[in-house]
């Protein structure tokens, strides 16, 4: 339901137990149906949803608000923008370690100082 960037990332939150449908943790080959609710919980905040459509292959990302309402109470989205901004404060372009592309791009440069 396009809650996940990609399968395999929805199937790793699976794996590690981030995922769970009507307060117990699942397994990949769980069925859900409507009426279920979805938690998911990614850094410090959890996200629930409640399924009220099902089909039967993957829906574009403006139809996935005819299948699941969102039902995540206000304060855990406020903790994860907290949470992103806290994360996007570490390093500013420029400043700290250099990047993997920082690093290449500095090497080409002395490369053709010579």
């Amino acid at each position: 339901m396009r809650l996940a960037k990609t399968r395999s990332l929805a199937s790793e939150w699976v794996a590690k137990g981030k995922v769970k449908l009507n307060m117990e943790n699942v397994k990949p080959s769980k069925d859900v149906k409507i009426g279920d609710t979805l938690q998911i919980s990614k850094n410090t905040a959890t996200f629930s949803y409640k399924i009220i459509g099902m089909t039967d292959r993957r829906l574009g990302a403006p139809l996935v608000k005819e299948c699941i309402i969102d039902t995540t109470p206000v304060e855990e989205v406020e903790r994860f923008k907290v949470y992103q901004a806290a994360q996007s404060s570490y390093r500013q372009y420029g400043e700290g370690k250099p990047s993997k592309k920082d690093r290449r791009n500095l090497d080409d440069f002395l490369e053709n100082w010579e």
